[in-house]
């Protein structure tokens, strides 16, 4: 059986914020790989260096020092627009807040990640409908956002978060704004996204989370406190 290939790498990365005359240290030289098909957690506490390594992962930020490896490819050196080319073909976003644009229909939220990649409107209103049908929305296509639950809202950005068919799922704490059994529901969907073959990347401060995936990363003041696997209870080589 072929090894799966890695999907993201992380070797000695540091990221320093100036913060007026005074210098902030979010990583401190943090290494990992995350290969294709993997349902990771990477969990800390605010403050905690998680979400500057959610942005070096959805290509969002450079780092100061390091490598960043995505989709195979070195992000350091990489202009704005090579960046949001790389981000679009390669990452789905998922966030806590939704992030749905009020205006436009359910359907038309989906469809827009695909306006970027220059596909015609038929095939991008098919693939918008075959990503609702797939988190259960078929019957909420035409539905405004504000008509919808908080539940069904994050259905809605997990539909839009696949419609490209990225590699890459990042999900930013994405139960937090959800009651405990939709949250549930929504990391059931996320699952079965993974068993379908996309890697899941959520970051998160609740353990239940970190506990619910196949793998934790734990990160503490910029650096990696515990890389484990929790199906298999012990530390991730």
């Amino acid at each position: 059986m072929e090894e799966a290939k890695r999907v993201i790498g992380m070797s000695e990365v540091t990221k320093v914020y100036a913060m007026g005359e005074e210098s902030v240290h979010a990583l401190r030289g943090i290494s990992f790989e995350i290969k294709q098909g993997e349902f990771v957690s990477i969990m800390g506490p605010s403050g905690s260096g998680k979400s500057t390594c959610m942005n070096m992962i959805g290509c969002l930020d450079r780092p100061t020092s390091g490598i960043v490896e995505i989709g195979g490819k070195e992000t350091a050196q990489m202009s704005e627009r090579e960046l949001a080319v790389l981000r679009n073909k390669t990452v789905g976003f998922v966030f806590q807040q939704y992030h749905l644009l009020p205006s436009m229909t359910v359907l038309e939220n989906v469809m827009l990640p695909l306006r970027y990649q220059n596909i015609d409107h038929a095939e991008r209103r098919d693939r918008a409908h075959t990503a609702l049908k797939r988190v259960g929305l078929e019957n909420r296509l035409a539905h405004l956002p504000n008509e919808l639950s908080g539940g069904q809202k994050q259905r809605v950005a997990i539909a839009r978060a696949t419609v490209t068919r990225p590699s890459i799922i990042l999900a930013d704490e994405p139960t937090g704004a959800l009651d405990s059994s939709t949250g549930n529901a929504v990391l059931e969907l996320f699952g079965e996204i993974n068993a379908a073959g996309t890697t899941i990347v959520i970051v998160t401060h609740d353990p239940k989370i970190g506990a619910s995936t196949k793998r934790c990363i734990r990160i503490l003041d910029g650096l990696i406190q515990s890389d484990t696997l929790n199906d298999a209870g012990g530390a991730h080589a």
